[in-house]
Formats: C-alpha cells, sequence, structure tokens
C-alpha cells in the first residue's frame, strides 16, 4: 500500500483565499487505490504554520508566500485504524521548493520496509521501491496522480512536448535574428519577461480583463522588439560595428533589462491574478486547465508561422534574407525592412511566450524569468540549426523532452544541465545542429 502522488490543487481550491499563494506542497493521501479523508497535514517554517485535512478525494493542498524549506508533517493520529507509515521517518520531513511552484509530497503507507533513499526534496514512496527524483508536479507541467512508472513516463511525455513548443515560441525568434543579422541576441530572454511584466501589470495591478491584456502585451511586445532594431542594432548595423562588439551590448543590453525588471517589480515572485482552471485528469495523468491552454495556443501559433514563412512573400524574402542577404539584395529585396519585420517578429512571438510561460508555470512572474531558460533557447536553436526556424521548433521540442525525461532519475534542479550536456555531445558529433547544413570554413 502507497501513498498518492501529487496533484495541483483546482480553482475551488484556490478561491478559498483571496490571494492565491505563490507556492504550494500538495498530495493525495491513499491506502492503496483507496483516499483517505481527514487526515491532517500540517506545513511550518518561513512564518507559515498551517494544518489542513484532506478531502474526500484524499487531496490536500497548503499555500506558501515564498521558496525555502519548510517542515511537512502527517498527523498519524487522524489515520485510519491498520494504516501506518512504511518508514516512520516520514512522519516529519524537511521539504524545499526551489526551482518549481508546486512540490508533491508522498506518504507511503504499509508493513515496515528497508528505509527508502532519499529523493529530489525529498519525495519518495512506491511499491517498496524509491520513485525517480522529480516524478512530482513541478507547476510547469503535467502530473501523475499515481506512482506507477508508465504513468510518470507519460506525465514527462506530456510536459516535456508543452515545455518544448513554448520554448520554441521564444527560439524562433532568436534564429530568425541571427539568420537576418548574424547577432547572437543574448538580451532575448528578457523580451520573453517583458511579455510577462506587461501581462502582470495588466491584469493583476490594473485588473484588465484577461483578453485587453494579451493584445496590450502582444502589441508592446512588437513595438519592443521593433524599438531594439531601431534604437540599438540598426545604427549599429549602419557604423558596420563587428560581431564580437554587438555580442557584448546585447550582454549588456540583458543585464541593464533584467535589473530594470527588478526595479519594477521586485526581486521576489509576483503572482497574476489569473484564474489557471481546474484540474483535467486523462487517465494516470492530471493537468491544469492552463497548462493544455498554453500547449494548445503554442502549437497553433508556431502552424500560423510556418505558414508565414512558407507562403506569404514577406516570408520568402526572409528566408532569401537568412540564406544569402547580399544575394537577397541584389534581387530587389529590402534587406533593412526585412530585418525591422523580423525585429517585431520576434518580439511579438517572444512576448506572447512571455504570456504563456507566465501562465504555465503556475501563473506567476519573476525579474529574471527570461534569462534562466535562456541558455535552453540557444540549445533549442544550436540543437536545430543556427538559422532554422523549422530547426528551432525541433530543438526546442527536443529539449523539452529531455529536461522532463531527466527528472525520472536525477533531481529535477539538475534538468537544465542534462540538457545543455546533451548540447555538447551532439555538437561534437553533428556542429551543424540537426537540420542545419554543412558549411565549409575557410
Amino acid at each position: 500500500m502507497v501513498g498518492g502522488g501529487a496533484v495541483a490543487a483546482n480553482a475551488a481550491d484556490l478561491a478559498l483565499t483571496e490571494q492565491p499563494a505563490p507556492f504550494n506542497f500538495n498530495g493525495i493521501v491513499k491506502d492503496g487505490q483507496e483516499p483517505i479523508e481527514g487526515v491532517e497535514i500540517t506545513v511550518s517554517g518561513n512564518g507559515v504554520d498551517e494544518t489542513v485535512a484532506t478531502g474526500e478525494d484524499g487531496r490536500w493542498m497548503v499555500g506558501v508566500p515564498e521558496q525555502g524549506t519548510y517542515t511537512v508533517s502527517i498527523d498519524t493520529a487522524t489515520l485510519p485504524e491498520g494504516v501506518t507509515l512504511r518508514d516512520p521517518s516520514f512522519e516529519s520531513r524537511e521539504l524545499t521548493i526551489a526551482t518549481s511552484t508546486s512540490q508533491g509530497v508522498l506518504f507511503p503507507f504499509g508493513s515496515p520496509a528497508p528505509a527508502p533513499s532519499e529523493g529530489a526534496g525529498g519525495d519518495t514512496g512506491g511499491e517498496g521501491t524509491t520513485p525517480p527524483p522529480g516524478s512530482e508536479p513541478t507547476g510547469a507541467g503535467a502530473g501523475a496522480s499515481s506512482n506507477d512508472f508508465g504513468a510518470q513516463v507519460l506525465a514527462r511525455l506530456i510536459s516535456g512536448l508543452s515545455f518544448g513548443l513554448l520554448l520554441a515560441l521564444a527560439a524562433i525568434g532568436i534564429t530568425l535574428i541571427f539568420g537576418t543579422t548574424g547577432v547572437n541576441n543574448f538580451a532575448h530572454g528578457e523580451l520573453l519577461t517583458f511579455g510577462g511584466v506587461i501581462f502582470y501589470a495588466t491584469t493583476t495591478l490594473m485588473a484588465w480583463p484577461a483578453w485587453i491584456a494579451v493584445i496590450v502585451t502582444l502589441v508592446a511586445s512588437a513595438v519592443f522588439g521593433w524599438f531594439h532594431d531601431w534604437a540599438i542594432f540598426k545604427p549599429l548595423r549602419r557604423r558596420r560595428v563587428g560581431l564580437v562588439q554587438v555580442l557584448i551590448v546585447t550582454i549588456g543590453l540583458s543585464i541593464a533589462l533584467r535589473y530594470f525588471f527588478q526595479f519594477l517589480i521586485g526581486g521576489g515572485t509576483e503572482g497574476l491574478a489569473v484564474d489557471r482552471g481546474p484540474v483535467v485528469q486523462v487517465g494516470p495523468v492530471a493537468m491544469t486547465t492552463s497548462n493544455i491552454v498554453s500547449t494548445a495556443i503554442a502549437a497553433v501559433v508556431l502552424l500560423a508561422v510556418g505558414w508565414f514563412l512558407t507562403r506569404t512573400r514577406i516570408g520568402k524574402a526572409t528566408r532569401a534574407v537568412s540564406d544569402n542577404a547580399s544575394l537577397a539584395s541584389a534581387s530587389g529585396i529590402d534587406v533593412d525592412r526585412v530585418i525591422r519585420i523580423v525585429w517585431v517578429l520576434a518580439g511579438l512571438l517572444t512576448g506572447g511566450a512571455g504570456i504563456l510561460y507566465t501562465y504555465f508555470i503556475g501563473g506567476n512572474i519573476k525579474w529574471d524569468m527570461g534569462f534562466t531558460i535562456l541558455l535552453l533557447l540557444f540549445a533549442s536553436v544550436t540543437l536545430g540549426g543556427l538559422g532554422s526556424a523549422f530547426g528551432a521548433l525541433v530543438g526546442a521540442v527536443f529539449v523539452g523532452l529531455v529536461t522532463e525525461f531527466s527528472t525520472l532519475f536525477i533531481a529535477p534542479d539538475l534538468r537544465y544541465a542534462v540538457a545543455l550536456l546533451l548540447l555538447i555531445l551532439v555538437l561534437l558529433f553533428r556542429p551543424q545542429g540537426i537540420l542545419g547544413r554543412r558549411e565549409r570554413i575557410g
């Protein structure tokens, strides 16, 4: 017999408070397949000391205001007669919320067995075995509502595809800019953060309807992309500044924007006043409505971008400039105009990715949100092939799957490192990336 896995609370649970906590501990308490009602769970630490009882479905959730280490305890006196913890040390333990918004907690029941080793965040359990670290929902994807390994794999597959599609939205902007200008924009993560900040300001600070906030954010992001080119990169192109110097400019711009965002919204994590919707159970996998909506929108937008690049005149001109700017100019294409359109499109896509990403990871915004996944964006572009929009899509999905599947075997905190290690290995054997073309150097 075993305690159940963790599932995020639904909107009805969150509605119990005026302002949902940005982070939470949660889970399902089960005796075998039967949920147990009325079991008391206590979370304490960092100014929090809250006790909740499991509902009819065995679920519980305690919100906490900030990341950190907390003590999570189960009151064994409230367990039904005959139900005991398999490992007494699980009655009270310290768990940490570090890189996610939601930390699942398991309480394995049954006859005593050799103490399982503690996984990432102290989350263990299973039929006499320790489930892979990271099998709990992270607030950024699907979660398995059982400890079955197959369910965990399916949950990671869905979460990896969802995360990969969101990465692809922003990664395509990077690869289009590189293809048309040769610039690796290290301030691209701040374009994503900009979208999240504007969405936070319009929905939470100004209390505008979500659909108006989305429109305003997309327009502002497109203008922000245009401003990048008009104010910084076009003057640098006219002065024929070298790519190394431009690269340094993008790094400085990234730092400046990042701390400007910190000045605007503070150094903590802010919650958005946007309803994420109820939890949807699909077989053994539990997903919030926001996960499904974000993934569906990302897929539709990516299809639209593919159509734009292959079917429209401007899209074909963009590809021509990306292939050979000098030849495109000789053919009558206004290269500067194409580059400006690319910057606007990159701002639009990346700002939209900022909206979806904040919605996807739990309705939260942080000042360095885009910077934390910047290397994943560059890994996606490099894996797919620099300058290839379709390569960026393939690379992003690949990175998304690798980062999520890796949490089945290693601590979730290390999942991004695995993706970057894989990038190094791929480039050792195929330097041009998955869809890139071999080029002669020298």
